[in-house]
């Protein structure tokens, strides 16, 4: 039996079957640059390659039947950019590639604990020569523009001539729409075009720009060589530059070759700065060699892990899964304030690149707890957005506040189909839940003053124009839920819950600004306009919502209407998922049906307004009628599960969240990872197994160990300090790694840590 690798993902032997599922697995990333795992070598094993730097993207034109007002125009969508991963190897004229010739101790693994990718194997030609391959690929989280390769080749029965063809190209493009909408774009193939190279012996660049969104890209390639009996050349035909090394190879005598390949970015006016900016680190690369970037790699990796690292003792391919969810989630992340974190991360063009509500309620609070610098970043990109929330709500015809797009890259709006995308205005809920949150976490009132206030203003506002009081009730109508099956509802709980919390919290900081940081306030209020009369109608409406409830069943509907519709027909649809591929949007909507949690994410979002008996109620109710069709979903019920004492469901929902991608459950891994799911699989140990709960700026846990475990550990940082939480049968052990000392509740009793 094989032992899983509990520090990093492995491929023991090449199955062309699984090569563009394992270009998604593989990929590596620091968060502004991201690369598919396809190999160096020229392959045609049915995957579809990339490299993808995060934020940076193109138009194009959405077109309607009937387009009315508050349509997007256009769209967006993450291009595929410059290629740099390609070196052919030739040996005494025959190319090496793995249709062709014998394979030997192959072995390619993704090493979370050093942030790399490594290939070696073995390879003899048609004509009997064998040569051991070493590759190593990284994403340098040190110096956020640089990827490189390393490669060695060793002779293993011959002397002479190795050729290496190493590759910079420019001509790439992204997946075109496919019958599933999920995947693809409607460019024309020209959105990327090259407008300038150079190569001689030292480098290779291209410069490229996009057609429409006035954005540039500088790439530039570089090499170093330990051979000395080697002559290069340059080639170039079109937009691919080419060095090529010939190496009188000797017999055992090991080549190594490092490719550094820089990504700058840049608006159009900045491409001379750009492209010093990329010289600059290829010098340093050059002079510093791969082996610094390597060690600084392990160190950045290594800090955070100390903070993040998930201890499972019980099941290792648990273990195996939760760690490659956590490092695929570092390595997607933007972490300049200027990007955020899309739904597939930069692993693959599923969701074209885009932002949704994932990053709020399920990807934030992963780094909010555990690297709270980076969770920092996403709540400032929310804050860069705020101006052009404030112009979506314009259009929408909204006097005041500010509309935060449902899909989106630079803050338009990007989604075509209304009823579940803009008419989810819970994401401006969801956001002003995260910066609660935040503040909480990490007392960081200078957020707050700066930008914080503004962000849950200017969206509290907007509850006030899309709202209407009737009969001293608060009612939101014509809104889409979490639950995308179920569209342009009245009175969406969820909605209307986050609503009222998003109200309050707005209220109560305007209250705090004005007594701690009154000049502030002032400045604040002036800015937007704000009068005292809009701050007290917060209040009113934020204790005034209605929420629909069914006295007889004891249940709370998902809406208004949603208890009059009729059941859906499970039996019929076992094999037609997800619905939304095999059913017309409204066969859906008139049914009983839902896609993921709603409700139930609810009442785990504030947990504090439902009794335990409404939660296992309403549970056991939804439960019945969920499909899971959103990767969102388990880990939710697996959560609620865990708080109601459904403990074997709680840890089948878990196991289906832990290894969605690595099992490819949802069998569209090719596109990318699933990120939310990835969180969400961290989310079920922590608030799941943990019981971690965070109410009035207080940290409790109600932990349980599953029965297939014998412990797991995970580490928590609040306010400042890291704590450990360890569980094991009959125990829970509470240490205070960093920070003064905190009181923290376990099953209702209090704890005093301290170091």
């Amino acid at each position: 039996m094989n032992k899983t690798n509990l520090w990093s993902f492995v491929e023991k032997e090449f199955d062309q079957s699984k090569y563009a599922v394992n270009e998604t697995l593989f990929a590596l990333g620091n968060g502004y640059i991201g690369t598919r795992g396809g190999f160096e070598e020229a392959s045609h094993f049915g995957g579809h390659d990339g490299t993808f730097i995060n934020g940076f993207y193109d138009y194009y034109d959405l077109s309607y039947g009937e387009k009315y007002q508050g349509y997007p125009d256009k769209s967006h969508a993450m291009l595929n950019v410059t290629s740099g991963k390609n070196v052919e190897i030739d040996i005494k004229g025959e190319k090496f590639n793995l249709n062709n010739g014998k394979i030997r101790d192959y072995k390619r693994e993704l090493d979370f604990k050093k942030g790399i990718m490594k290939r070696t194997l073995k390879w003899m030609s048609n004509q009997g020569d064998e040569i051991l391959l070493e590759y190593e690929r990284l994403v340098s989280f040190y110096e956020k523009h640089l990827m490189i390769i390393n490669l060695k080749i060793t002779p293993l029965n011959f002397d002479g001539e190795i050729k290496l063809y190493s590759t910079l190209d420019g001509d790439v493009h992204n997946i075109l729409k496919e019958d599933d909408p999920r995947i693809g774009v409607e460019f024309e193939g020209d959105e990327l075009k090259v407008t300038q190279t150079e190569l001689d012996h030292e480098k290779a660049v291209i410069h490229s720009k996009t057609k429409a969104s006035s954005l540039g890209l500088c790439c530039l390639m570089g090499h170093i060589m330990n051979e000395d009996m080697c002559d290069i050349h340059t080639h170039q035909q079109n937009n691919q530059l080419q060095h090529i090394f010939s190496i009188r190879a000797v017999k055992n005598k090991t080549i190594e070759l490092s490719k550094p390949v820089i990504y700058v970015s840049y608006p159009i006016s900045m491409e001379e700065q750009a492209y010093l900016q990329a010289l600059a680190v290829l010098k340093a690369v050059i002079e510093k060699g791969y082996a610094f970037y390597r060690i600084e790699q392990e160190k950045y990796v290594a800090k955070f892990w100390d903070n993040s690292d998930v201890f499972i003792d019980g099941d290792d391919k648990i273990q195996q899964g939760i760690r490659f969810n956590m490092f695929h989630l570092l390595q997607s992340v933007g972490k300049d304030g200027l990007t955020n974190i899309s739904a597939k991360g930069l692993t693959g063009e599923g969701y074209e690149g885009h932002y949704f509500w994932d990053t709020e309620i399920y990807i934030l609070p992963f780094f909010l707890y555990t690297n709270p610098a980076i969770a920092k970043k996403l709540v400032d990109y929310r804050y860069n957005l705020l101006d052009q929330a404030r112009k979506r709500a314009k259009e929408m015809q909204y006097d005041k506040g500010a509309l935060y797009p449902w899909r989106t890259i630079n803050g338009e709006e990007c989604s075509a189909y209304f009823p579940a995308g803009t008419a989810q205005y819970h994401i401006n809920a969801d956001i002003a839940y995260t910066i609660s949150k935040y503040m909480t976490a990490t007392e960081d009132e200078g957020f707050l003053v700066e930008k914080g206030a503004e962000i849950l203003f200017e969206t509290a506002r907007l509850w006030m124009e899309i709202g209407h009081f009737n009969q001293d009730r608060f009612h939101i109508c014509c809104v889409t839920g979490p639950d995308e099956y179920t569209a342009v509802v009245n009175n969406n709980v969820y909605t209307n819950l986050m609503a009222a919390n998003h109200l309050k919290e707005a209220y109560l900081s305007a209250a705090k600004l004005k007594e701690t940081y009154p000049k502030d306030y002032q400045n604040i209020k002036e800015k937007i306009n704000l009068s005292d009369e809009e701050i007290e109608t917060w209040l009113e409406a934020s204790e005034s919502i209605y929420i629909p409830y069914d006295e007889e069943r004891g249940l709370y509907p998902q809406d208004d209407s949603f208890f009059k519709k009729p059941l859906w027909d499970f039996e019929e649809s076992r094999d037609k998922h997800p619905l939304l591929i095999h059913y017309h949007p409204l066969n859906i909507y008139r049914k009983q049906v839902c896609k993921q949690a709603d409700l139930i994410l609810a009442e785990f979002l504030l947990s504090h307004l439902f009794s335990q008996d409404q939660k296992k109620r309403d549970y056991d109710y939804y439960e019945k009628i969920t499909t899971h069709d959103s990767s969102l979903s388990t880990c939710i019920f697996s959560i609620m599960a865990n708080e109601l004492g459904y403990y074997d469901k709680a840890y089948d929902y878990f196991i289906h969240s832990v290894r969605t991608d690595m099992d490819n459950t949802h069998k569209n891994t090719s596109a990318g990872v699933h990120t939310a799911n990835m969180a969400g699989a961290w989310l079920s140990i922590v608030f799941g197994f943990g019981g971690m709960r965070e109410e009035n700026g207080e940290l409790k846990f109600s932990p349980h160990l599953p029965k297939h475990w014998k412990e797991y550990k995970f580490r928590i940082t609040y306010k400042g300090r890291k704590i450990e939480v360890t569980v094991k049968q009959g125990e829970t052990t509470f240490a205070l790694l960093e920070g003064k000392p905190i009181t923290i509740y376990h099953n209702h009793q209090t704890v005093e840590l301290s170091q």
